[in-house]
């Protein structure tokens, strides 16, 4: 089979032991790789009702058939697991060259079971899998952990990495690889961090064939020159922080926990002024011709750069009613070091300080409250109470939906999370497709998984029915499914003239199949299918499928404008969702659907 191995590597960390095992055709036909791969995986070995944090829990990376192929934004992989967040499916991706070393090293995919007793650091190449120790390690930031496997192991090998919050276990911590890039959100960082494993690394070059090495040469050549066009220019310009000032215009940036619509203090962050009064430079992910990431030199810090997107910017800043921006960019460069996704550590502390404003926290707790000077300095301290585990960040490190249950008195209606995840950047009381992008998704609430946000921005918006918006979230979770499971950027995503038909005419010149693009098509629809399975048979019900109480109750108001959404309008958008999808009224899968997906037999 051409663009494949056909192998699963299958690491128990607690026997130290591994094994291969076949990956068959039809499975990746399917399923494809990236996150449906993982998806499927995940379903395969994870056991049910299992703790997200105990050793049965499975964490899978995966490649994809693209990885290899050279072609623009394809050195990506996905890591899936059952999330410690949501307790439902958690899938992220990274672009790293990471993935072509895991695709080098024989496997198409890697499943680490068990746990280790001790701190492992694991190395995966042609020699098999070592299980060195990893306590030496324990303490350092990301950033460290990689140079010192880099001067240990020598040039070549690619390594993924947890920093003090994944070994801490905060719910929220994040896989980073590649000098800082993060396999943020869903908390897969606790997961690797509960298997007692600090790092992983991969060094592998074995090239997988392509069925056709001369068409795919001119379709990477013609992708180059799309992707340097007008449809990627804000990203490689002024990179995703362009969207600050765009959502401030368009009154849609959430700010102060989601209370408030607009400050004008923001201007000061947006990306435009980072850029005209900031060092910044550009940076590529592994065979990426456009260049979204951008690195900003922080203020009164020597030389130090941080990785610097939109939504870090937004959960640092806005979120928490922040505009500073030495502390934004210090705020953003602590998190990735210590292995924490931007949005859930933003989102838990400005729910945090808005309970404080309201004197909800109970008396014990105030007790375990650090020691600041300002507002800025108080955020910056929550943080690394977080990512330590002490003082009150041992309890805030269980993410906003937990504490809020805990606490009480109210204050679960502003803690601004959807199954547990937290909301990222865009205000779903103006946007409503997004709205209900983000309560019917499988991993919470997730800007990612649909785009749901473009048919938002649309000219036309206004006048969408209810029918309309539940069928676009399937077209777009289908859609982005198929991405996420080649795996394309997002950001190449308007250079296609027809996605479905030249992304399956590139997958056959990969691998020799005949898949039509409505058969590509469909494989959106049966990865999306198996996770809610997952979830459903994960102890999923209708009730999770909703969105913050705040967002019902508080309208936003910006003059005579008043921007809202009433729980009985979500509630019908997502009976015409599940009706789309072929679900009941109640969100489950028919068994006849099932059986039709290939999902059960």
């Amino acid at each position: 089979m051409f663009g494949y191995n056909n192998k699963v590597l299958i690491i128990d960390v607690s026997s130290k032991s591994w094994e291969w095992e076949d990956l068959a055709e039809d499975v990746v036909r399917n399923f494809i790789g990236g996150s449906g791969l993982g998806a499927y995986l995940l379903y395969k070995h994870c056991p049910t009702g299992v703790d997200p944090l105990s050793h049965a829990n499975p964490l899978i990376f995966c490649a994809s058939p693209l990885v290899g192929s050279r072609l623009t934004t394809t050195s990506k992989f996905a890591v899936v697991s059952k999330s410690p967040q949501t307790g439902f499916i958690g899938d992220s991706l990274s672009s790293s060259s990471i993935a072509l070393s895991i695709k080098g090293v024989g496997a198409d995919a890697v499943v680490i079971t068990g746990a280790s007793k001790e701190w492992v650091s694991l190395v995966v190449d042609k020699t098999g899998v070592k299980f060195n120790d990893g306590s030496n390690l324990l303490g350092t930031t990301t950033s460290v952990t990689e140079r010192s496997l880099t001067d240990t192991l020598g040039r070549g090998y690619d390594t993924a990495c947890i920093g003090p919050a994944g070994e801490n276990l905060v719910r929220f911590a994040s896989i980073s690889n590649d000098g800082g890039r993060q396999a943020g959100r869903t908390g897969n960082g606790a997961v690797m961090g509960s298997k007692k494993i600090k790092a992983i690394s991969f060094k592998g070059h074995t090239k997988v064939p392509s069925f056709d090495e001369k068409a795919l040469s001119n379709i990477r050549i013609d992708l180059n020159h799309k992707s340097l066009g007008a449809a990627t220019e804000k990203y490689r310009t002024l990179g995703t922080m362009a969207n600050l000032s765009v959502f401030e215009r368009l009154k849609i940036l959430p700010t102060g926990n989601f209370r408030n619509q607009s400050n004008t203090d923001f201007q000061n962050i947006s990306g435009e002024a980072i850029h005209a009064e900031e060092k910044v430079s550009t940076s590529h992910c592994a065979n990426c011709t456009i260049g979204c990431e951008k690195l900003v030199t922080i203020p009164n810090s020597g030389s130090k750069k941080v990785r610097l997107e939109y939504q870090s910017l937004f959960a640092m800043g806005p979120l928490v009613g922040i505009s500073d921006r030495e502390t934004i960019l210090k705020s953003s460069k602590f998190c990735d070091e210590a292995g924490m996704d931007t949005i859930s550590a933003g989102s838990t502390c400005a729910w945090f300080m808005e309970c404080m404003q309201k004197g909800l926290i109970p008396e014990s707790w105030l007790k375990l409250l650090p020691k600041y000077d300002n507002e800025e300095d108080f955020f910056a301290q929550l943080l690394t109470s977080i990512a330590e585990r002490s003082g009150i960040g041992d309890i805030l490190a269980e993410g906003s939906a937990r504490v809020s249950e805990e606490i009480g008195l109210g204050s679960d209606e502003f803690a601004m999370h959807v199954k547990g995840l937290e909301m990222p950047g865009y205000e779903p009381r103006s946007l409503h497709t997004m709205a209900l992008a983000l309560a019917v998704s499988t991993r919470g609430a997730c800007h990612n998984r649909s785009s749901a946000y473009e048919y938002d921005f649309s000219s036309d918006s206004n006048g969408y029915e209810h029918s309309s918006r539940g069928r676009m979230v399937v077209e777009g979770e289908d859609y982005s499914a198929v991405m996420d499971s080649l795996i394309w950027c997002k950001f190449v995503r308007r250079v296609f003239d027809d996605f479905y038909d030249e992304s399956a005419e590139i997958l056959n010149n990969i691998t020799g199949w005949d898949i039509d693009p409505n058969q590509l098509a469909q494989c959106g629809e049966r990865i999306n299918n198996l996770k809610k399975q997952f979830n459903i048979r994960e102890g999923w019900n209708r009730s999770h499928d909703n969105l913050p109480k705040r967002i019902f109750s508080d309208p936003l108001i910006n003059g005579e404008k008043v921007s809202s959404i009433s729980e009985s309008e979500l509630d019908n958008m997502i009976e015409y969702y599940y009706d789309a999808r072929g679900w009941t009224s109640d969100g489950i899968i028919p068994p006849e659907k099932l059986v039709s997906l290939g999902i059960k037999s």
